[in-house]
């Protein structure tokens, strides 16, 4: 007898927690007292049926950008001054990072002397000559010194303007690789700079799909983090393929998107046909291990969650169905409303 109460007692709580749950969503309060089956007349469904739709084979890929430099050290010292960080926007000819260049500034002072001391030997070797004093050959050898100290004058005034560290394109700082005070050598990358304004996807794909893509003209390119959809602008297949891995990159031009950022992760669907199929959205599909189900809408409104056998993703957020549907079938597209009114009519 105890036990039966507790069974009352537990069945009358659930009642509650559901029509607070109905409450929360505002759904309507009549729904939760339908017996057996949950009428649904206000979640939205799609109408199955057999349409065209692009055949496709996905790649997983990394966003690049299109325009990108590294600016790198060409002298030894240390920093002196920061003016940039990433994010930081910047135009061509910006000022981002001084180096100590006390050192280059002592090789231009003697490159100066010695190209001085060449000038005046050579002059002098001229006039000797003119005399009768000289042979040609030392005044050719006073002219090839005079000549290399001008040189050197000129590789010690560049180095010492290299001590200033200024941006060579317009874009966006993406990293900055040293700090105040750091000493840098030349070679070592002091900063990142990239062209938000033009971005690509690169693309690996295996041989077997060469004879495929040498005729793909289109292509779709999805971005799982952003839940977003965009097509490519352009599709290029390079000639070659890696030694280790025997994979082909294939560049795909992106529109123009301010939400994407150098090395985020993207998925290529590659169009390579067209055929007629049965879809679902995917966003429509109850995912438990290894079942899927959908939410179907019978006629009278009543709601019936029915699995399914799925194939592969076809189109733009849809996915194909082998068996489980008929062409007619309402299918809720929003799953968890549609659980939440099912529950609350059993």
């Amino acid at each position: 007898m105890i036990s039966l109460v507790n069974q009352y007692i537990l069945i009358y709580m659930n009642k509650i927690l559901i029509l607070a749950l109905i409450s929360a969503l505002n759904l309507r309060p009549a729904l939760a007292s339908t017996i057996g089956v949950a009428s649904a007349p206000s979640l939205p469904v799609v109408v199955v049926q057999k349409h065209r739709v692009d055949l496709s084979f996905p790649a997983e890929s990394l966003v690049e950008a299109v325009q990108q430099a590294s600016v790198g050290a060409q002298v030894a010292g240390r920093v002196l001054e920061v003016k940039a960080d990433a994010g930081q926007r910047v135009s061509k000819g910006d000022v981002l990072m001084r180096i100590d260049a006390r050192e280059a500034e002592e090789g231009v002072r003697a490159a100066t002397a010695q190209y001085a001391n060449a000038k005046v030997n050579y002059e002098r070797s001229r006039n000797l000559r003119d005399q009768k004093f000289l042979s040609q050959a030392a005044v050719d050898k006073a002219k090839a010194d005079f000549d290399a100290a001008a040189a050197n004058r000129a590789a010690a005034g560049a180095s010492q303007s290299h001590s200033t560290i200024v941006s060579p394109i317009n874009g966006i700082v993406a990293r900055r690789h040293a700090e105040l005070g750091d000493m840098v050598t030349p070679g070592k990358p002091l900063f990142t700079v990239y062209e938000p304004g033009s971005l690509r996807v690169t693309a690996s794909v295996p041989q077997y799909r060469l004879q495929e893509i040498r005729k793909v003209t289109m292509a779709r390119v999805e971005f799982p983090e952003l839940g977003k959809w965009v097509e490519a602008t352009a599709v290029n297949l390079l000639p070659t393929a890696d030694a280790t891995t025997h994979v082909s990159q294939v560049r795909v031009s992106l529109p123009v998107m301010p939400e994407a950022t150098p090395g985020m992760f993207a998925r290529v669907h590659f169009v390579v046909g067209q055929a007629e199929k049965l879809t679902v959205p995917v966003s429509a599909v109850v995912r438990r291990g290894e079942v899927a189900a959908v939410y179907v809408q019978s006629a009278d409104q009543r709601l019936s969650l029915r699995q399914l056998r799925l194939g592969e993703r076809v189109g733009a957020g849809e996915i194909e169905v082998l068996a489980g549907l008929l062409a007619g079938d309402l299918v809720v597209t929003e799953p968890i409303k549609a659980a939440i009114q099912l529950k609350s009519g059993q």
